[in-house]
């Protein structure tokens, strides 16, 4: 699990989660890689308040495989953040491996 977290004072906040389940055949080698492109985020782009990636540990048959809970200031910083040139080959890479995403945006 991958968590890190900067403080701040403002009122509410945007809660991004997202949530993966993996195609067929995908191996421990491309999980990896994409939990160490994961870590590397935080620390280039300053939008981000909270960070937490983790795999699924009881992998029920409606589990899905992993998620990843990040916390942004409001809309327009979560809007940066996925324009930044740090996220888009991340995000090209769960693409490429995921069977399934699920995203919910709420305020917190």
């Amino acid at each position: 699990m991958v968590s890190i977290g900067k403080t701040t004072e403002r009122g509410k906040m945007l809660k991004h989660i997202v949530v993966i389940k993996f195609k067929e055949g995908i191996d421990a080698k491309q999980i990896l890689t994409l939990q160490e492109l994961l870590a590397s985020l935080p620390s280039q782009i300053p939008e981000i308040r909270e960070f937490t990636f983790g795999m699924d540990v009881l992998k029920t048959p409606r589990s899905y495989d992993c998620a990843l809970i990040s916390l942004f200031d409001d809309v327009a910083a979560l809007q940066h953040y996925q324009q930044h040139p740090a996220h888009i080959p991340v995000l090209e890479l769960v693409r490429s491996l995921a069977k399934s995403i699920i995203v919910v945006d709420f305020e917190v």
